[in-house]
C-alpha cells in the first residue's frame, strides 16, 4: 500500500502509518498513491482524481467533505471517508473563543495598549449571561458549542433539517431561530441549500446588533452582505475562522469594523490532529484485515 499525506497532520502520523507501506508527501506521486489523505488544502476535483490513477481511498481528515468529488469518486469505484468525530471539540472550543473575543472586545483592549491607549472608558462590553445562542446545525460539533453555552447561562435554539429533538437546543424553524438569536453560531456543511444562507434577506430577519460567529464554511455567508450589516449597524460583530479560499484573496471581511477573523485554525489544535491519527490508523487497521 502506496499512502500520501498531502496535507498538514500530526508530525508523528507518517511514522504510525509505516506499517501498512509506503508513506510519502510528494505531491507529484499522486498516480501511486492507494491511499490519499486531505484536510481542507487539497481539493480533490475531477482533475485531481484523474491524475490520482490507482488512488482507492481517500480519507478527509475533518468533517467538511465538499473539498472532494465524491459523486465521481462513487463513479469510479473509490471510497471517500472523513473522521467527523475527531474535531468537534477544536472547533468547539474557538467557535467560543470568537462569541467571547466579540463582545469582550479583546481585539480592541489589546491593540489599544499595543498603540499605547489605555481605552477603559471608551471601551464597553456586554457578557454572553442570559443572551440567547442560535445554531444553524446542531450536530456533533453544535451540540459541543451548545453545551459550552449552556455553561454560561445562554438560552440555545437551533435550527437543523435532520435532528428534531435535542437535549439543550430548542429546535425551531430556521426565522424564528434568526429572529431570536443575539448570537448566531453556523455548523452547517456547504450544500446548494446552503451556499450564501445568510445574505442581506436573512440578516434582515435577525435582531439588530446580532453577532454571527462562523467555523463552518465561509461560503455559507455572502461576505458583501455581512460587510454592509457590519457598517450599517444590523450586525453587531462577525467573527469568522472561515473563508471562500483558504488564503488571502482580497476578502472585504478583512479590515470590516467589529469583526474577528481567524486563518482556518478550527481543526488545527494539537490534540485534534492526534485524534484524527487515531482514526486513520484505525481505518487503515480494518481496511488491512479484510
Amino acid at each position: 500500500m502506496k499512502i500520501l499525506i498531502a496535507d498538514a497532520f500530526d508530525k508523528g502520523l507518517p511514522k504510525r502509518l509505516e506499517k501498512f507501506g509506503e508513506v510519502f508527501d510528494d505531491a507529484g506521486r499522486v498516480a501511486e498513491a492507494d491511499v490519499i489523505l486531505v484536510r481542507s488544502k487539497t481539493k480533490a476535483d475531477r482533475a485531481y482524481i484523474d491524475r490520482a490513477t490507482n488512488v482507492k481511498l481517500f480519507i478527509r481528515g475533518g468533517v467538511g467533505m465538499d473539498n472532494i468529488d465524491q459523486p465521481y469518486c462513487k463513479e469510479k469505484g473509490i471510497q471517500a471517508m472523513n473522521t467527523p468525530e475527531a474535531s468537534s471539540v477544536a472547533v468547539a472550543e474557538l467557535a467560543m473563543a470568537l462569541m467571547i473575543a466579540l463582545p469582550s472586545r479583546l481585539i480592541e483592549g489589546h491593540n489599544g495598549i499595543v498603540a499605547g491607549k489605555f481605552l477603559k472608558s471608551e471601551l464597553k462590553r456586554t457578557e454572553l449571561y442570559q443572551k440567547t445562542l442560535g445554531l444553524i446545525g446542531v450536530g456533533r460539533i453544535g451540540t459541543e458549542v451548545a453545551k459550552r453555552a449552556q455553561a454560561f447561562g445562554m438560552k440555545v435554539v437551533a435550527a437543523d433539517k435532520v435532528i428534531e429533538r435535542h437535549p439543550i437546543a430548542a429546535i425551531k424553524p430556521l426565522d424564528e431561530v434568526l429572529a431570536e438569536s443575539d448570537y448566531l453560531s453556523l455548523h452547517t456543511p456547504l450544500t446548494d441549500e446552503t451556499k450564501g444562507m445568510i445574505n442581506r434577506q436573512t440578516i434582515a430577519k435577525m435582531k439588530k446588533g446580532a453577532i454571527v460567529i462562523n467555523t463552518g464554511r465561509g461560503k455559507c455567508v455572502v461576505e458583501e452582505d455581512i460587510v454592509e450589516a457590519l457598517n450599517s449597524g444590523q450586525l453587531g460583530g462577525y467573527g469568522t475562522d472561515v473563508w471562500y479560499k483558504d488564503e488571502i484573496y482580497g476578502s472585504p471581511i478583512v479590515g470590516a469594523p467589529n469583526t474577528v477573523v481567524m486563518p482556518h485554525l478550527g481543526a488545527s489544535s494539537k490534540e485534534n490532529l492526534l485524534r484524527i491519527g487515531d482514526i486513520v490508523v484505525d481505518i487503515l487497521e480494518k481496511r488491512a484485515s479484510k
